[in-house]
């Protein structure tokens, strides 16, 4: 399975909810997650994807904490079965 499988079952799983997955490119400010997700009902989440068994990097990690520190959940994605983990922690039902 690749990152980019996982990362279209990701979107897609997403759209099933009735949210969105915009990829998220953040210019000048490296390291950000892959996704942003936004469900109904204003719940937000960030995603950074990855193939299987794959690590992110420092400055990703870096990132990470910075997010968690202002209070966003953020999750690293490296399988199609996580996405259920994560959908169903922001109070969706995934499918």
């Amino acid at each position: 399975m690749t990152e980019k499988i996982i990362e279209q079952k990701l979107v897609k799983a997403v759209k099933e909810l009735g949210g969105i997955a915009p990829k998220f490119i953040s210019p000048g400010f490296d390291g950000m997650p892959d996704r942003l997700i936004l469900l109904p009902g204003c719940r937000i989440t960030f995603v950074e994807v990855k193939a299987p068994g794959k690590k992110p990097r420092p400055l990703q990690l870096a990132r990470h904490k910075l997010l968690r520190d202002l209070g966003f959940k953020v999750y690293v994605l490296d399988s199609v079965a996580g996405i259920k983990t994560i959908l169903s922690d922001m109070g969706g039902d995934a499918k």
